[in-house]
């Protein structure tokens, strides 16, 4: 325990590898970030289906291109993914025990390649195989195909694999951290090892470094149309990832916020803060005459005594009637049969039933 302890405090003098707990932080960042995004898509769509329902249907789609290109930018700046430069951390290659490269100097093209793959295409890839996984669980339970079809057999040989897969990725996680906990790895994380790079805490000659390249960028001027434009492209898209990048760094705790009050585990303490209370039932003016009114049996209309048809209901009290018992009665007396409540023919409802 006394050799745990010691690996999960502060790294030692000279040690340049990140916390566990900044590594896991990091990585927890990014993850809260898009439910949250996904949470204010559905709060715009809602507000305004016609307008913004592509938002939604293509969400996936959008949030992983915006992401692609604020890794892509950051990866290039700094060395490092979104999550990683807001932890004043950097990515250098595997093996480079040397005099460490800056982080204004990038990664090798292969590292620098492979990281924008793994930080950006298979948690896209990893997503829309759980909502496979969702939609063919869906499917089992209100499927249409014969229980002996080949293709029934396949996918639900492939639902019962999938729990196996995903815990046996889950424990390659775990056990990795648990080696970079006890000194046995470089790596809190599979995804790294497999971009041929590690974690390291910037230096402050990384941090004059940036400031100057930063610096550097703004004040440097081409003089040919064609460097100009090239200039003009690269500055834009590096603005739309700065400021992107910005507003993350600005909202990315009440995101992390958002998506904690919206989470599953919150939502029994939600429903019990925002539940609207239950509507008493209607107050008879005559409650002798009004029970006397009503039948026994729910099927059967309070004004023929027979069966219903046409099922309709009254908006201002509840009850249910026959439709041209209910139409006529409304219209002669402008008041519901069983309540007395002030009724007008546009408060007529018509019930669909399976049966109908």
């Amino acid at each position: 325990m006394a050799e745990l302890g010691a690996h999960l405090t502060a790294p030692s003098a000279g040690d340049d590898r990140p916390s566990i707990f900044e590594a896991v932080a990091q990585d927890s960042l990014m993850a809260a970030v898009k439910p949250a995004l996904q949470h204010l898509v559905k709060v715009l769509v809602e507000s305004n289906p016609g307008r913004y329902s592509f938002l939604w249907h293509w969400f996936d789609e959008i949030y992983v291109l915006l992401d692609l290109l604020l890794q892509q930018h950051y990866l290039t700046r700094c060395s490092a993914s979104f999550s990683e430069n807001f932890y004043s951390l950097k990515r250098i290659p595997i093996g480079d025990h040397r005099q460490q490269p800056l982080a204004t100097a990038g990664l090798p093209k292969r590292q620098h390649w492979k990281s924008l793959i793994l930080l950006v295409l298979v948690p896209y890839l990893k997503g829309k195989l759980e909502k496979l996984v969702s939609s063919l669980r869906e499917e089992d339970e209100y499927s249409i195909h014969p229980p002996s079809s080949s293709w029934k057999r396949f996918y639900r040989a492939f639902l019962a694999a999938y729990p196996f897969v995903n815990m046996t990725w889950e424990g390659w996680f775990l056990i990795q951290q648990l080696c970079y906990i006890l000194g046995k790895a470089q790596h809190h994380s599979p995804m790294l090892r497999l971009a041929g790079v590690r974690l390291v805490r910037l230096t402050a000659e990384d941090m004059q470094a940036l400031e100057k390249k930063l610096a550097g960028a703004t004040a440097s001027q081409t003089h040919s149309i064609k460097t100009q434009v090239q200039s003009a492209v690269r500055k834009a898209l590096a603005g739309i990832a700065f400021s992107l990048s910005t507003g993350l760094s600005i909202s990315v705790f009440f995101l992390q916020f958002l998506d904690w009050w919206y989470s599953s585990e919150n939502q029994e303490t939600i429903k019990s803060l925002t539940a609207l209370p239950t509507p008493p039932p209607p107050m008879h003016l005559d409650h002798g005459a009004g029970s006397a009114l009503l039948p026994k049996l729910k099927t059967v209309c309070p004004l023929c005594r027979k069966l219903r048809v046409n099922a309709t209901a009254l908006s201002t009290s509840g009850f249910v009637f026959c439709y041209r018992c209910v139409y006529n009665y409304v219209k002669t007396h402008q008041r519901c049969p069983i309540t007395g409540y002030a009724t007008e023919l546009q408060h007529l409802v018509k019930l669909y039933s399976p049966e109908s």
